[in-house]
């Protein structure tokens, strides 16, 4: 398995087929912490759901267009980090993430998006990391700041998810020159 260590107690690694009992154990235990921010968690259920998932994953990975990680801390699968787009051409990443309800305040996000940012930059050689949350979502906001992100602006009617539509705040952070 592609892994990446963050520091002693996190690890990153590329999603594999493997995972998908965990993760959807994981997502049934966090899924109306989940439906609250993210469209996905009404369609991905079922371990066969996130074996489906984890295939196109690794399919779009060999293609250079995305970057999905399974976060374990101590050991244990807690959530889910991504490059979801990788543009070559524009030499940006979009980033996203979920952690576990249960996991939340130990700066496990901050420090798998600190590790990855600095990947994106020195490995891919990318000048740009957008960050898309939603407008509501002040725990996710909270880490684009910490992350010393830029807010550029907000997106009106992004996303639906679930019955709401959500507006979205886009985040840049710029590699130094």
């Amino acid at each position: 398995m592609f892994a990446m260590e963050v520091d002693q107690d996190i690890k990153l690694g590329l999603v594999d087929t493997g995972f998908s009992k965990a993760y959807a154990e994981l997502a049934k235990a966090n899924y109306d912490y989940l439906k609250q921010w993210l469209a996905w968690p009404d369609f991905c259920q079922s371990a066969d759901d996130f074996r489906q998932f984890a295939k196109r994953s690794l399919h779009d990975y060999a293609d250079g267009k995305s970057l999905t990680c399974g976060i374990f801390y101590q050991e244990n699968l807690v959530g889910n980090i991504s490059f979801n787009d990788i543009d070559h051409k524009l030499k940006k990443v979009t980033m996203g993430y979920w952690l576990s309800a249960d996991y939340q305040g130990k700066g496990i996000i901050t420090r798998a998006c600190q590790h990855l940012i600095q990947y994106a930059f020195n490995e891919l050689d990318m000048q740009k990391i957008q960050i898309s949350a939603a407008k509501e979502n002040l725990a996710s906001r909270g880490v684009c700041e910490r992350l010393n992100m830029t807010l550029e602006g907000t997106i009106t009617h992004a996303e639906k998810v679930s019955d709401r539509i959500l507006d979205h705040a886009i985040y840049g952070l710029y590699r130094e020159s």
